[in-house]
């Protein structure tokens, strides 16, 4: 008997009500409007769900009976702008091939929704969430390309702005022309004292360039919040409204092939005086519903919660408690990021190994993370007091030694990053730069040492658990950039300096050579093919800290059914050994480097780690 449309969704809703509609309770039970909205927006899914083109009800049910295709060992990313790495969408076609070669499946394509003119804060200030930026093409293109990816097993991500919109944006428009059910779309204030309760708990973003939470609206008289900058105007989603036009947005771009929606600025979406009005609990509530409505229309869809914080709340957005399994598929491991900068700094793993060993389970349910060394925004040094003190370190003062050390100002750095908003009041400064940069690339017979941390930090997130994420260029050892410094929009923001063109070039010159580019080119692509070979990966395995005797070396294992497997990075510039009985006792039996695929000889018992050298051993 042939099962009717009508009849998957019924069972698909019945899966994930209780997902829904309970959450819903909690933020809108209380709103006059929650009846008809509850009726508007069942309604909204049933009709996503009847548009959703069948190839793609095809991909729902595959990726149902399939549910952990994107925490498999076989999933390696890559993250880009559209426009620096190949031009325009249909462009991103003919290089697919080149991505392949990589071993990469998964492609982030970084703000590609129609901005606003610039400045719009690297396209993260959404004009139209139904309009691809016209500077890159088409919805058309976008829909062209999700399906040749899909054709060759690939996934497409890309960003939708969750907390804000741009000024310029349709409902911020009608705001401004006086309509108050779109002004009820965003936080308005008659005059400054209620911004002024609210700034005495909030953080500022970019204290240099937007200093505050609210900018004045002079054609309204009015206040607005604006958690980022001026012309972004954060979203109420204490309005039900609000959550009904997102999730019509959702189903749009589901049904135009996009397999990863990377939800930006999630943490900010509930606003609570006398908080940070960050990760609040109706945050959760709301993301969580959200999920489920994919879940319900178009299950094959993943949700990437971008929340950049501290380990404990990070946590949150792949399902804690309550929500355990239900919330987000994917989240940044920001802290492991930071960790690998803040060891190779010191040549000291104790905090690396207390921030993994403490705060992190060694598995999360129905979810992974997204490992990465850098990403096209700055790095934040999210090290908690909390940790630094359980060690006797001053927290202040590392953070300051970590901006100082990647800025290259402090003795003996080989870094040569950019300092990102600086914040005198807090003493707080994040830091720019690509991978090689930060790495020592630059320094004066630097490059070998700099090969070597490159290709270590990629084993390390090819391997931790999670989704290995590639920031474009990283595979090629590109530098620094100055030339935004010419640009009127970006001269003030050092991001820009990490976020330059594709070198097409350089590439052909890797591809044949045996300098530094074309060694990192290599090592990077074998690295991901051994990863791929590597099931003990698999994003379900658990990671458990190790302490072995030199602190120099951060390791942990994989504790596969099969057998352990042992992955050792030396994060100093020094040789440093580990005994062979430390090994045997994680289980390993046959001193084999699944990383190198060959035999590993103990000398004297000894297994010797030159400086950044990295093993996978069985």
């Amino acid at each position: 008997m042939a099962v009717s449309s009508a009849k998957f969704f019924e069972l698909r809703h019945t899966r994930s009500k209780g997902d829904l509609w309970p959450m819903l309770d909690r933020v809108y039970g209380r709103h006059t409007a929650y009846e008809p909205f509850k009726t508007a927006l069942l309604a909204t899914l049933k009709s996503a769900w009847h548009r959703r083109p069948n190839d793609l009800k095809l991909l729902d049910l595959k990726r149902d009976l399939d549910p952990d295709w994107f925490q498999r060992s076989e999933m390696v990313g890559y993250a880009c702008y559209t426009d620096r790495f190949a031009g325009q969408l249909k462009d991103v076609q003919d290089r697919l091939p080149y991505l392949q070669s990589l071993g990469v499946n998964y492609l982030h394509l970084m703000p590609l929704l129609e901005p606003r003119p610039r400045p719009n804060d690297g396209g993260y200030s959404i004009m139209d969430y139904r309009r691809v930026n016209p500077d890159l093409g088409t919805m058309d293109d976008l829909e062209t390309l999700a399906g040749t990816m899909r054709a060759n097993d690939m996934s497409l991500c890309i960003d939708l702005v969750l907390n804000h919109t741009a000024r310029e944006h349709a409902w911020a428009q009608k705001a401004l022309a006086g309509d108050p059910f779109y002004q009820a779309f965003y936080y308005f204030f008659d005059d400054d004292t209620q911004p002024r309760l609210y700034e005495r708990s909030l953080i500022e973003i970019f204290p240099n360039d937007s200093p505050g939470n609210f900018t004045y609206v002079p054609e309204l008289d009015k206040w607005v919040w604006t958690t980022f900058t001026e012309h972004q105007w954060d979203l109420n989603w204490s309005n039900p409204w609000v959550f009904l036009e997102i999730v019509k947005v959702m189903m749009f771009l589901a049904n135009k092939g996009i397999d990863i929606l990377r939800l930006d600025a999630v943490a900010f979406l509930w606003k609570r005086l006398g908080t940070r009005c960050q990760s609040e609990p109706e945050v959760h509530w709301l993301l969580r519903a959200l999920r489920a409505c994919s879940r319900i229309v178009s299950p094959a869809v993943l949700h990437l919660e971008e929340a950049i914080t501290g380990p404990a709340e990070m946590l949150t957005y792949l399902g804690r408690g309550e929500h355990d399994g239900r919330e987000g598929n994917l989240a940044y491991h920001n802290n492991l990021m930071v960790q690998y900068w803040s060891a190779l700094a010191s040549r000291d793993t104790t905090l690396m190994r207390h921030v993994m060993r403490e705060n992190f389970p060694e598995t999360v349910t129905n979810a992974t993370y997204a490992t990465y060394l850098r990403c096209h925004d700055d790095i934040g040094w999210a090290i908690s007091d909390e940790d630094t003190g359980a060690l006797g370190m001053s927290g202040h003062a590392h953070r300051a030694f970590l901006s100082d050390f990647y800025e290259g100002t402090f003795p003996g750095s080989f870094s040569n990053g950019a300092l990102f908003q600086e914040n005198k009041g807090t003493g707080d400064k994040r830091i720019s730069g690509t991978l090689a940069s930060l790495a020592g690339m630059e320094q004066p017979d630097g490059e070998e040492m700099a090969i070597h941390r490159i290709l270590m930090g990629t084993a390390l997130i090819a391997s931790f658990g999670g989704v290995p994420l590639i920031y474009m260029g990283d595979e090629i050892a590109t530098l620094n950039d100055f030339s935004y410094l010419q640009d009127e929009y970006r001269f003030d923001d050092s991001r820009w300096v990490h976020r330059p063109a594709m070198d097409w070039d350089r590439v052909a010159q890797a591809e044949s050579g045996r300098d530094p580019q074309a060694r990192v080119l290599a090592g990077t692509r074998h690295i991901m093919a051994r990863r791929k070979a590597t099931v003990q990966f698999h994003g379900t395995v658990p990671t458990h800290i190790l302490e072995p005797d030199a602190i120099e070396v951060f390791g942990f294992s994989r504790l596969a059914p099969t057998g352990a497997v042992v992955c050792l990075f030396n994060m100093s510039d020094r040789i440093v050994s580990v005994s062979g009985g430390w090994l045997r006792d994680q289980g390993i039996t046959e001193f084999y480097d699944l990383l190198s695929n060959a035999e590993v000889g103990l000398h004297e018992d000894q297994l010797v780690l030159l400086p950044y050298a990295r093993v996978w051993m069985t």
